[in-house]
This record gives structure tokens, sequence and C-alpha cells, in this order.
């Protein structure tokens, strides 16, 4: 299979999310259900705790897609700005967050932003639709001395996530692009490390699903985290969180 170039990605990317932007998205991708907003809201609390955001500090958002995670940031009161390469889902994005973000059109992997603009730059699952290095890099880049970058993204070594990724013919009932990859902890601790991240931490997080059942989110989530704990289990969760220090 002809691996696709820089160009070919980018407009599989913007194509496939045109697509996806006249259906309820945030079903396709999880965020509607009742354990799928329980996750979000964690997302959302890890990258604001992680990021040290708050009132005043400049935030970038990387694909921000339809706002999720905006919305829930921007209630920390930062000067937040979000970007997306698709402009369909960025008009639902403002939308949805009228007020507390600016909105732009931009590859991730060429930002339009000068260096050391951000003091945090987060998003969730974002950079396994592009060259990791590359982004990044970028991020590097964009942010201060001492500024932090917070990411979560899928873990590959998850079975059901190892099996959206490698099996082709799952991708369009999952709602993903056909070039995106998970990629392993290892992955990413070897991305950060040779573009000179000194500080920062890849770990396993998240075991619960989007399919978990209301009545048993009271047990299912503590149950879920304390997972995260385990030995040898913790490594097929379902999702890992970045977190570095520039």
């Amino acid at each position: 299979m002809r691996t696709p170039s820089g160009a070919d990605r980018l407009r599989h990317e913007v194509e496939h999310h045109r697509r996806l932007a006249s259906e309820r998205i945030e079903e396709v991708w999880g965020w509607a259900s009742p354990a799928g907003c329980r996750r979000a809201e964690r997302r959302a609390r890890l990258f604001i705790e992680h990021g040290l955001i708050r009132p005043g500090a400049r935030v970038l958002e990387l694909g921000c897609g339809t706002g999720e995670f905006t919305r829930r940031v921007a209630a920390a009161r930062a000067d937040l700005v979000a970007v997306d390469l698709s402009r369909e889902l960025l008009v639902r994005a403002q939308a949805r967050v009228p007020t507390g973000a600016c909105f732009a059109c931009s590859n991730a992997e060429l930002l339009p932003f000068r260096a050391a603009t951000f003091d945090v730059v987060y998003g969730c699952s974002i950079l396994h639709h592009l060259e990791l290095e590359a982004a990044l890099s970028e991020v590097r880049r964009v942010l201060r001395p001492g500024g932090r970058l917070v990411f979560s993204e899928p873990n590959l070594l998850n079975p059901q996530v190892m099996l959206m990724f490698k099996c082709d013919r799952l991708k369009p009932y999952f709602g993903q692009s056909p070039d995106e990859m998970a990629f392993t902890r290892g992955a990413v601790a070897r991305a950060l490390r040779s573009l000179g991240f000194g500080r920062f931490t890849v770990r396993y997080f998240d075991f619960l699903h989007p399919s978990t059942p209301p009545s048993f989110l009271t047990l299912a989530e503590p149950l879920a985290e304390s997972l995260e704990r385990v030995p040898l289990l913790r490594a097929i969760s379902g999702s890992l969180l970045i977190h570095a220090e520039r």
C-alpha cells in the first residue's frame, strides 16, 4: 500500500471531515453518551490541571473539531485560541462556543503563530491524524520556554483501538479518516526525546468505554480509574495522556 504524501493526507482529512460535519459527529466519536460525556469531562480536567490553564494564560487547542473540549477549557477563562483543518467543523465549534475562544483554520503542522507565543498547547485525539514529529516540533516552536503541552491519544496496544486502526474496513464504521494511525507509548516518548523535550510523561489511562450503561457509571468510573494503576494491565488502556514541558 502506497504511503500518502503530506498533501494527499491533508486532502483526505479535509474531505473526510467535510463528510462527517453533516452527521451527528459527537455520537460517531463517542462523546455523546453519558459515559462519553464523563470521559470528555475528565480529559478537560486533565488538560487544565496538567497544563496549569488559568485566567490570563495563552492557550492553543489543536484539532478543536466541533468544540467539545474548547467549551470545557474555555471555562478556565484563559486566552484561548482553537484551530482545526476543517472549516465545516470550525463553523460548528464557533456556534457551540460563541464566547471565550478565538478560532482559526490551520494545519497543525504549519501553525500561523510566532515562536514562543503560548503557555499551553493541548488537544484530544489529534496527533494521530498528523506526522507526529512534525506536529510536536511545531508545538515546541510556539510554546514559550517553560510552556506545557498536554494531549490525549488512542493507545495502539488497546485491543479495540488496534482493531479500529489496523483493519481498514472498519475505519468508516468508527468515523476514522483513511490515513490516521494510533501509536504506542514508546513511539511518543521517542519523538518527544528526539525533539529536545527533557521533561515529559506518557502514561496509560482510560478504561471507561463510551457504551457503558448509565446505571453502571457510579461503579464503573472508579473501577476504570483503578485499573490504570495495575501493572501490565494498564498497558492496554484505551488512551495515552501525554504531558511535557518545553
